[in-house]
Protein backbone atom coordinates (compact mmCIF):
# COMPACT_ATOMS: atom_id res chain seq x y z
CA UNK A 1 0.00 0.00 0.00
CA UNK A 2 1.71 3.47 -1.13
CA UNK A 3 1.43 6.69 0.69
CA UNK A 4 -1.70 7.00 3.06
CA UNK A 5 -3.87 5.26 0.58
CA UNK A 6 -3.40 7.72 2.80
CA UNK A 7 6.24 -11.96 -5.64
CA UNK A 8 8.77 -11.55 -14.72
CA UNK A 9 10.78 -13.43 -16.51
CA UNK A 10 12.89 -14.48 -13.31
CA UNK A 11 10.15 -16.73 -11.50
CA UNK A 12 12.06 -15.21 -8.39
CA UNK A 13 10.43 -12.20 -8.96
CA UNK A 14 6.82 -13.23 -10.04
CA UNK A 15 4.55 -14.21 -7.17
CA UNK A 16 1.77 -15.46 -8.65
CA UNK A 17 -0.74 -17.04 -6.52
CA UNK A 18 -4.17 -18.01 -7.39
CA UNK A 19 -6.34 -20.31 -4.95
CA UNK A 20 -9.64 -21.87 -5.63
CA UNK A 21 -12.38 -19.48 -3.84
CA UNK A 22 -15.34 -21.63 -4.43
CA UNK A 23 -16.44 -21.08 -0.76
CA UNK A 24 -19.26 -18.53 -1.10
CA UNK A 25 -21.37 -19.74 1.76
CA UNK A 26 -18.44 -19.98 4.46
CA UNK A 27 -16.59 -17.02 3.48
CA UNK A 28 -19.22 -15.01 3.85
CA UNK A 29 -20.27 -15.89 7.63
CA UNK A 30 -16.70 -16.43 8.90
CA UNK A 31 -13.96 -15.36 6.30
CA UNK A 32 -13.48 -12.01 4.36
CA UNK A 33 -10.75 -11.26 1.70
CA UNK A 34 -9.25 -7.68 2.17
CA UNK A 35 -6.85 -6.36 -0.55
CA UNK A 36 -4.10 -3.94 -1.08
CA UNK A 37 -2.57 -2.62 -4.35
CA UNK A 38 0.74 -1.35 -5.39
CA UNK A 39 0.20 1.33 -7.78
CA UNK A 40 2.21 4.11 -9.51
CA UNK A 41 0.48 6.91 -7.43
CA UNK A 42 -2.66 8.50 -6.16
CA UNK A 43 -5.18 9.56 -8.84
CA UNK A 44 -7.19 5.76 -10.07
CA UNK A 45 -7.82 8.01 -13.46
CA UNK A 46 -4.25 8.81 -14.62
CA UNK A 47 -2.20 6.00 -12.40
CA UNK A 48 -1.88 2.26 -12.72
CA UNK A 49 -2.22 -0.21 -10.35
CA UNK A 50 1.19 -2.54 -10.25
CA UNK A 51 0.60 -5.35 -7.11
CA UNK A 52 -2.60 -6.95 -6.42
CA UNK A 53 -2.84 -8.69 -3.27
CA UNK A 54 -5.73 -10.61 -1.59
CA UNK A 55 -5.75 -12.24 1.96
CA UNK A 56 -8.62 -14.51 3.15
CA UNK A 57 -9.08 -13.56 7.25
CA UNK A 58 -10.85 -16.24 8.83
CA UNK A 59 -12.70 -14.24 11.62
CA UNK A 60 -12.75 -17.05 14.04
CA UNK A 61 -9.61 -17.51 14.14
CA UNK A 62 -7.41 -14.50 13.02
CA UNK A 63 -5.57 -17.00 10.26
CA UNK A 64 -4.88 -15.88 6.62
CA UNK A 65 -4.06 -17.30 3.87
CA UNK A 66 -3.62 -15.33 0.10
CA UNK A 67 -6.20 -15.60 -2.34
CA UNK A 68 -4.30 -13.91 -4.91
CA UNK A 69 -0.68 -12.27 -5.50
CA UNK A 70 0.67 -11.22 -8.46
CA UNK A 71 2.53 -8.04 -10.20
CA UNK A 72 0.40 -6.42 -12.76
CA UNK A 73 1.11 -4.59 -15.96
CA UNK A 74 -1.39 -2.27 -17.62
CA UNK A 75 -1.26 -1.31 -21.02
CA UNK A 76 0.25 2.59 -20.90
CA UNK A 77 2.86 1.27 -18.53
CA UNK A 78 5.99 2.75 -19.71
CA UNK A 79 9.17 4.37 -18.67
CA UNK A 80 7.41 7.51 -17.42
CA UNK A 81 6.89 5.39 -14.51
CA UNK A 82 10.15 4.91 -13.42
CA UNK A 83 10.64 7.11 -11.25
CA UNK A 84 7.52 6.32 -9.57
CA UNK A 85 7.34 6.92 -5.51
CA UNK A 86 6.46 2.80 -5.16
CA UNK A 87 9.80 1.76 -6.89
CA UNK A 88 12.27 4.22 -4.17
CA UNK A 89 10.21 2.68 -1.20
CA UNK A 90 10.15 -1.13 -2.25
CA UNK A 91 11.91 -3.86 -3.31
CA UNK A 92 9.39 -3.92 -6.44
CA UNK A 93 11.87 -2.87 -9.27
CA UNK A 94 10.67 -1.03 -12.71
CA UNK A 95 11.83 -4.42 -14.46
CA UNK A 96 8.87 -6.51 -12.58
CA UNK A 97 6.68 -4.43 -13.50
CA UNK A 98 7.52 -4.52 -17.26
CA UNK A 99 7.81 -8.52 -17.56
CA UNK A 100 4.41 -8.80 -15.64
CA UNK A 101 1.43 -10.33 -16.96
CA UNK A 102 -1.35 -8.21 -18.05
CA UNK A 103 -4.37 -6.71 -15.69
CA UNK A 104 -6.65 -8.32 -18.32
CA UNK A 105 -5.79 -11.97 -17.66
CA UNK A 106 -6.49 -11.58 -13.81
CA UNK A 107 -10.09 -9.63 -14.82
CA UNK A 108 -12.33 -13.05 -14.37
CA UNK A 109 -10.60 -13.95 -11.56
CA UNK A 110 -10.84 -11.02 -9.26
CA UNK A 111 -14.40 -10.90 -9.87
CA UNK A 112 -14.85 -14.41 -8.98
CA UNK A 113 -13.19 -13.40 -5.47
CA UNK A 114 -15.02 -10.86 -4.91
CA UNK A 115 -18.33 -12.82 -6.15
CA UNK A 116 -17.23 -15.18 -3.11
CA UNK A 117 -16.05 -12.77 -0.11
CA UNK A 118 -17.16 -9.74 0.97
CA UNK A 119 -14.29 -7.65 0.82
CA UNK A 120 -12.65 -4.24 2.41
CA UNK A 121 -9.19 -2.78 2.17
CA UNK A 122 -7.26 -0.76 4.93
CA UNK A 123 -8.19 2.37 2.63
CA UNK A 124 -11.39 1.05 1.11
CA UNK A 125 -12.19 4.19 -1.23
CA UNK A 126 -8.01 4.14 -2.76
CA UNK A 127 -8.39 0.54 -3.16
CA UNK A 128 -11.57 -0.36 -4.71
CA UNK A 129 -11.82 2.77 -5.99
CA UNK A 130 -8.74 1.39 -8.50
CA UNK A 131 -10.74 -1.61 -9.21
CA UNK A 132 -14.05 -0.16 -9.92
CA UNK A 133 -12.62 2.43 -12.37
CA UNK A 134 -11.33 -0.74 -14.05
CA UNK A 135 -14.81 -2.61 -14.37
CA UNK A 136 -14.02 -4.44 -11.05
CA UNK A 137 -17.00 -5.03 -9.46
CA UNK A 138 -17.12 -5.78 -6.12
CA UNK A 139 -20.37 -7.63 -4.84
CA UNK A 140 -20.17 -7.04 -0.75
CA UNK A 141 -18.07 -4.26 0.38
CA UNK A 142 -17.72 -3.95 4.80
CA UNK A 143 -16.59 -0.83 6.39
CA UNK A 144 -12.95 0.85 5.64
CA UNK A 145 -10.48 -0.45 8.29
CA UNK A 146 -9.00 2.90 8.46
CA UNK A 147 -11.60 4.77 9.03
CA UNK A 148 -13.37 2.45 11.17
CA UNK A 149 -9.88 2.58 13.39
CA UNK A 150 -9.17 6.28 13.61
CA UNK A 151 -11.63 6.72 16.33
CA UNK A 152 -9.84 4.10 18.77
CA UNK A 153 -6.71 5.33 17.53
CA UNK A 154 -6.97 8.62 18.48
CA UNK A 155 -4.29 10.20 16.17
CA UNK A 156 -4.66 14.12 16.92
CA UNK A 157 -3.64 16.53 13.37
CA UNK A 158 -0.22 17.46 13.51
CA UNK A 159 -1.42 21.45 13.64
CA UNK A 160 -4.49 20.52 16.35
CA UNK A 161 -8.47 20.82 14.87
CA UNK A 162 -10.90 18.82 16.07
CA UNK A 163 -11.72 15.36 16.44
CA UNK A 164 -8.43 12.82 14.88
CA UNK A 165 -6.83 12.21 11.72
CA UNK A 166 -7.01 8.89 9.70
CA UNK A 167 -4.13 6.57 10.85
CA UNK A 168 -1.89 5.51 8.33
CA UNK A 169 -1.16 1.50 8.52
CA UNK A 170 1.66 1.88 10.21
CA UNK A 171 0.32 3.66 13.35
CA UNK A 172 -2.92 1.60 13.59
CA UNK A 173 -0.27 -1.57 13.60
CA UNK A 174 2.09 0.47 15.81
CA UNK A 175 -1.13 1.30 17.92
CA UNK A 176 -2.53 -2.25 17.79
CA UNK A 177 0.79 -3.99 18.43
CA UNK A 178 3.02 -1.79 20.09
CA UNK A 179 5.51 -4.60 21.01
CA UNK A 180 5.79 -5.89 16.77
CA UNK A 181 9.28 -4.19 15.52
CA UNK A 182 7.37 -5.04 12.20
CA UNK A 183 7.63 -2.22 9.41
CA UNK A 184 5.60 -1.88 6.52
CA UNK A 185 6.95 -3.13 3.43
CA UNK A 186 4.91 -1.50 0.47
CA UNK A 187 4.25 -4.98 -0.91
CA UNK A 188 0.50 -5.88 -1.44
CA UNK A 189 -0.19 -9.34 -0.25
CA UNK A 190 2.19 -9.34 2.95
CA UNK A 191 -0.03 -5.53 3.78
CA UNK A 192 -2.86 -6.74 3.11
CA UNK A 193 -2.33 -9.91 5.89
CA UNK A 194 -1.23 -7.19 8.44
CA UNK A 195 -4.23 -5.09 7.14
CA UNK A 196 -6.28 -8.05 8.00
CA UNK A 197 -4.73 -8.25 11.62
CA UNK A 198 -6.37 -4.81 12.33
CA UNK A 199 -9.71 -5.57 11.03
CA UNK A 200 -9.21 -8.77 13.31
CA UNK A 201 -8.33 -7.08 16.07
CA UNK A 202 -11.10 -4.52 15.46
CA UNK A 203 -13.71 -7.31 15.14
CA UNK A 204 -12.55 -8.81 18.21
CA UNK A 205 -12.81 -5.70 20.27
CA UNK A 206 -16.55 -5.28 18.90
CA UNK A 207 -16.15 -2.01 16.82
CA UNK A 208 -15.92 -3.52 13.09
CA UNK A 209 -19.41 -4.49 12.05
CA UNK A 210 -19.73 -6.89 9.35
Amino acid sequence: MMGLKEDNEDSSRQFITIRNTNCKEDSTISKVAVIDLETTGLDPINDLIIEIGIVELNLKTCETKTLFNSFIKEPTFGEKHRDSWIFNNSDINFEDIQNAPPFEEFKEILNNIFDNYSTTAYNKSFDLGFLKARGIKIQKELPCIMRTATNICKIPFPNGGRGYKWPKCQEALDFFFPKSEYIEKHRAADDAAHEAKILFELYKRGYFQL
